[in-house]
């Protein structure tokens, strides 16, 4: 086997332009314009964000879907992917900021009630383990709609549920949480998360992703309040892991989902490692020895978590060469080299108009795809 004749594509989408699954199979035409005889594989990947069901489908899981509850509390169809007894659900495909009507905004009031559906349909499946992907929220309510869904009761004062969202936790007096579901305690659920936030506090869910998801400086402080009386009142029912959990990394994420994720029992796992042992990258990176890896932006950003740099430190490890594609290009070649990135290839480098590159990001990805083709298989 002549292993320079052999590439492998793990990229992350382009947003708004390109899925994962499309930047794979535009990067494959370009190469193969150049290297016609190529061997390439696709393995789309995902930090645990929207497009990691697709991801895991890609790499041979089946699709699921079910009727859930969206962020709003109408009813969707959300997808999760299982093969054999592993399960990847991904908390956006129910409560993502894509489940909420154009322009329309409920950061007190989005609820994950439909997140803790899909993991109850994902242990109707048969799932011993689960892989609970978490980012791209439309809500900030500590995963009590999650928990809710899951057999959780969260009463006020007159014994009465509180009202969805985390605006509502305000209300809280008791939490019972003798209800859960019996099969969450042997079952491993993952969570998976790019963000490592506690729950409150100045780095917390409210204060750092509340105004993404229209949160007024009001109420980020009602809401960062909420979540601080929630943890305490969890307090009474499950004793000082409520306040440990809250405190810990990962608890902020995806508004704080990941808090009642840690509630289950998840162990807390970087995003893009856990989708890359899902996925079977390890064996795939054997076989190849050029990967390129890349996502709509790499910046500050990719650095923290992201997928492009998990690929990139996996392949750098078994001596792989790495290269990237991307959108927009704001790092140094200095940083691409410390993240492992031999040297990245934005589209605006063949097309310097943005919105072009935007609107066009399929066809110009071909034509940086032959040039790396030209760098490095010539």
């Amino acid at each position: 086997m002549n292993e320079t004749r052999r590439v492998l594509i793990a990229a992350d989408k382009f947003k708004g332009s390109l899925t994962a699954v499309q930047v794979a199979e535009r990067v494959t035409a370009g190469l193969r314009r150049v290297a016609p005889d190529l061997t390439v594989e696709a393995l789309p990947v995902a930090d645990g964000g929207d497009g990691t069901v697709d991801a895991a489908v890609a790499a041979g899981f089946e699709r699921r879907e079910v009727r859930v509850a969206g962020p709003l509390g109408q009813e969707v169809t959300a997808a999760f992917a299982l093969r054999g007894e592993t399960a990847v659900v991904e908390m956006a495909e129910a409560s993502g900021l894509q489940r909420l009507p154009a322009g329309v905004f409920a950061p007190l009031t989005a609820s994950t009630y439909g997140s803790g559906e899909l993991l109850r349909a994902a242990l109707d499946a048969g799932a011993r383990t689960i892989v609970f992907g978490v980012g791209g929220s439309a809500t900030t309510d500590g995963g009590a709609g999650m928990l809710a869904a899951l057999g959780a009761r969260f009463l006020n004062e007159d014994g009465e549920p509180v009202s969805p969202g985390g605006g509502g936790l305000a209300d809280l007096a008791r939490a019972d949480l003798s209800g859960l579901d019996a099969r969450l305690s042997s079952v491993e659920l993952v969570l998976a998360s790019d963000v490592d936030n506690p729950l409150t506090g100045p780095k917390g869910a409210p204060a750092v992703y509340g105004p993404q998801k229209g949160a007024s400086p009001d109420d980020v402080d009602t809401l960062d309040a909420a979540l601080a009386h929630f943890a305490k009142v969890l307090e009474a029912e499950v004793g000082p892991r409520a306040a440990q959990y809250a405190a810990s990394p990962g608890a902020g994420a995806a508004g704080g989902i990941g808090y009642g994720a840690l509630l289950l029992g998840a162990r807390f796992r970087p995003g893009i490692e856990v989708m890359l042992d899902v996925l079977g990258f390890a064996p795939a990176l054997e076989r190849v020895s050029l990967v390129i890896t890349g996502e709509g932006s790499l910046d500050e950003q990719t650095l923290h978590g992201k997928a492009p740099a998990g690929v990139a430190a996996a392949a750098r490890s078994a001596g792989r060469t790495v290269v990237a594609v991307c959108g927009r290009l704001a790092l140094s070649p200095e940083a691409l080299r410390g993240a492992g990135i031999g040297r990245a290839y934005p589209l605006t480098s063949v097309e310097p108009d943005v919105a072009k590159c935007i609107a066009d990001a399929g066809p110009i990805l071909e034509r940086v795809a032959a040039q790396i083709a030209e760098d490095y298989l010539g």
